[in-house]
């Protein structure tokens, strides 16, 4: 009777783990430099998969999603402006809603050089989705720089239905 209690035990404890993290979190680690310097490469978080089935990503928040150009893996970035928000890059600095905008976390590792996505005109963000950049802005592939891999037009926008979660802390 002991081995048979034993294994529900371990089954169920199976279970609740792989419950939890399916709908309420599940560790992630940094696996590039685009969030340098305020996510490092190879550091360990947690990412929240509860937050968003309540309500929509913030400005500022630090979200994990799968790519809207067919990358096959999820990636992180910030959340810069939401539906409904006007954005626009000018030489690297970005202006939200004809503002612009002061940026404490943004990193530039080639501030001399004139990137791809450095400049973009004003653009709304469209309903259900947002505009995410990498705060190392140089080193990042997100909205500034995608490329439709069929098109070869920029996106531009995530769509909200490709967040995963929320990034929380380090572990």
């Amino acid at each position: 009777m002991k081995p048979l209690r034993t294994s529900l035990i371990a089954l169920a404890t199976v279970a609740a783990v792989l419950a939890a993290r399916h709908w309420l979190a599940e560790p992630i680690y940094i696996a590039s430099d685009s969030m340098a310097p305020t996510l490092v490469k190879g550091q360990h978080l947690f990412l929240d998969k509860l937050t968003f089935r309540f309500r929509e990503p913030r400005r500022g928040e630090i979200i994990a999603f799968r790519s809207p150009v067919g990358e096959d893996h999820e990636s992180v970035k910030r959340v810069i402006a939401v539906a409904g928000d006007t954005v626009e890059l000018r030489e690297k600095k970005v202006w939200l809603n004809g503002e612009p905008r002061y940026e404490s976390y943004a990193y530039y590792a080639r501030p001399g050089e004139a990137l791809q996505g450095d400049t973009m005109p004003p653009t709304a963000v469209p309903p259900g989705a947002l505009f995410v950049l990498g705060d190392n802005r140089d080193e990042s592939n997100d909205s500034a720089s995608w490329k439709d891999p069929v098109t070869g037009r920029p996106p531009r926008f995530l769509p909200l239905s490709e967040v995963t979660g929320k990034v929380r802390g380090v572990y």
